[in-house]
């Protein structure tokens, strides 16, 4: 029978990300630096630990899995794994975040897998930035598997844009134009300070106010009540239903009091909260009780008993030392 995980400050977790790697074969600026020290193999969670993990958390309310990395599609397995936890009874969905480059190939796979929604990274449309924001990426590579995720079948696509001021921010307007011609949604992002990426994060950073205000010049935006299981807040834009614009703002305008989330990266270490260095060593539980649930879920309840109240991210300060590609981004 399916428990409720509840933290200490009454909030309902019914939605864990799962980081199945913490490779990728990008090096965008806000999310790494640029000569990165992956993890050893040995470290990282088999397919077999993550399944189990996404089954207990099923067992005790959760809804809703979201499987992210570094970039899931480079994590050797990734489809077969998608099927099984796909069908884990009581799970209502599981989604995706990727950053498109292997969409081209595995995104008719991941559909037929059963994952419902996608979201793919796009930062811009301009080739020669789209390379100096990800240091290694092509452009092409992520448009052709934006296309091939339409054609898919997925229940949702919806693009991902972090908007830096001197870098995306002007693109803003043509972005929301790109998600209209192809009826997707979009969210906007802002940079959260997630490790030491070698420059101010000040400098650049862009808060959502703003980012609404510039497409407010152009179209008429409708505020909306709809969520997605996670901290996005909506807009509809007037016309044009099949697209909703959505503001994610860790900094301006955080989002904590309703967070339903918690995530385990690529080695087993289970986030009680982004913005906060404290977890739970799952990797370990599940490996000194491999044939014994009991004492994983207990600490799994207990440990969901003492997720903060709040992160407390600042435009500037790097509260939190490791990169983005190991929180499970």
């Amino acid at each position: 029978m399916n428990t409720l995980l509840l933290d200490g400050h009454g909030r309902k977790i019914d939605y864990l990300r799962i980081s199945v790697t913490d490779r990728c074969d990008l090096r965008c600026v806000y999310c790494m630096a640029e000569h990165m020290h992956f993890l050893p193999r040995q470290q990282v969670l088999s397919l077999e630990e993550i399944e189990r993990v996404a089954r207990l958390f099923v067992s005790q309310g959760v809804r809703k899995i979201r499987l992210t990395g570094g970039e899931p599609l480079v994590r050797p397995g990734i489809v077969g794994l998608c099927e099984r936890i796909a069908t884990l009874p009581g799970l209502h969905e599981l989604v995706m975040t990727s950053n498109g480059s292997q969409l081209a190939k595995l995104a008719h796979p991941l559909a037929q897998a059963g994952v419902k929604r996608l979201n793919i990274s796009l930062d811009t449309l301009d080739p020669k930035r789209f390379r100096a924001i990800t240091r290694t990426g092509e452009l092409d590579r992520v448009l052709h598997g934006i296309e091939a995720a339409r054609s898919a079948g997925f229940a949702a696509i919806k693009l991902n844009t972090v908007v830096m001021h001197g870098r995306n921010s002007d693109e803003v307007p043509a972005l929301v134009e790109f998600a209209i011609a192809h009826g997707l949604d979009i969210s906007f992002i802002e940079e959260m300070p997630l490790g030491d990426v070698g420059r101010s994060r000040h400098e650049s950073y862009c808060a959502s106010t703003w980012v609404r205000e510039r497409i407010a010049e152009r179209h008429a935006l409708i505020d909306s009540a709809e969520q997605s299981g996670g901290p996005a807040r909506y807009v509809r834009v007037s016309g044009h239903p099949g697209t909703r614009i959505g503001f994610i703002s860790p900094i301006s305008q955080h989002f904590c009091d309703t967070c339903n989330r918690v995530r385990m990266t690529a080695e087993g270490r289970l986030l009680l909260c982004l913005g906060h260095e404290h977890a739970l060593d799952l990797r370990g539980l599940l490996r000194r009780h491999p044939g014994d649930d009991a004492p994983v879920l207990e600490a799994i309840r207990q440990a969901v008993l003492r997720k903060p109240a709040r992160h407390r991210f600042d435009s500037d300060e790097v509260q939190v030392l490791r990169f983005m590609n190991a929180s499970g981004g």
